[in-house]
């Protein structure tokens, strides 16, 4: 009567887990359910690997896309890095001055190219030096000018800074500045107006004031103008 019970439906469902005395009169639906789980438990495997697989895909596959931008993006970034650096690097050297003009261009593999004109024999090196220190900098061409020893030049130049600059002219507040944004270059008793101004008016004045000194046999006008260089 015991047994008879105990093998009912309704007392199986309720002792299956934890009663050893089911798997002995209760055999047949025991059997069942283990298949049941087994067919379960392998479907639910197969869907995992399934899944994992898919997962792989996508963690590989993504970032492809993903690391070609940011790898141009990286490019670009150490590009204008390294123009902020190079500009820095030069208009703070010692010995840089009004009377050198120095200008650089920074090519797509990260070459840079120095060109300009100095006074002082050592500025080159100091420049060129200066500029392979910089991360990412890949080259460094040297075409810096280093002007000749010139007593005459020199007499120029520095009646040039008096026209343009002196306490007296419109343009003195531009002298205020630690390197004077006119720069004046000579070279063989020709001058060279280089640099950048806030108006037309002030490179026009500069030009007039450059054309009033005696001994100079020729000026030009290579001021730029703020509003209209390129950004």
């Amino acid at each position: 009567m015991f047994l008879k019970e105990a093998c009912s439906e309704q007392s199986c469902d309720k002792y299956a887990v934890g009663q050893s005395i089911q798997d002995e009169a209760c055999n047949t639906p025991l059997k069942y359910r283990r298949l049941k789980m087994e067919v379960d438990v392998s479907m639910y495997k197969r869907q995992l690997r399934t899944l994992i697989i898919v997962l792989m895909m996508m963690i590989v596959c993504a970032p492809v896309g993903v690391c070609e931008v940011s790898a141009k993006s990286l490019q670009k970034l150490t590009h204008l890095q390294i123009i902020k650096e190079v500009r820095h690097e030069l208009v703070t050297l010692p010995y840089y001055g009004v009377f050198d003009w120095l200008e650089f261009e920074v090519r797509p593999d990260n070459t840079v190219v120095l060109r300009g004109q100095v006074v002082r024999p050592t500025t080159k090196p100091d420049a060129e030096a200066r500029v392979r220190e910089i991360k990412g900098v890949k080259q460094v061409v040297n075409e810096i000018e280093v002007l000749p020893l010139s007593p005459e030049d020199d007499r120029l130049r520095l009646a040039l800074y008096r026209s343009i600059y002196d306490w007296d002219s419109p343009l003195f507040h531009y002298a205020t500045q630690s390197v004077p944004p006119i720069h004046i270059i000579v070279n063989h008793g020709r001058a060279i107006l280089k640099g950048v101004v806030a108006t037309k008016a002030d490179s026009d004045l500069a030009y007039i004031r450059a054309r009033g000194v005696p001994g100079l046999f020729d000026v030009k006008n290579e001021i730029q103008i703020e509003s209209e260089r390129p950004r």
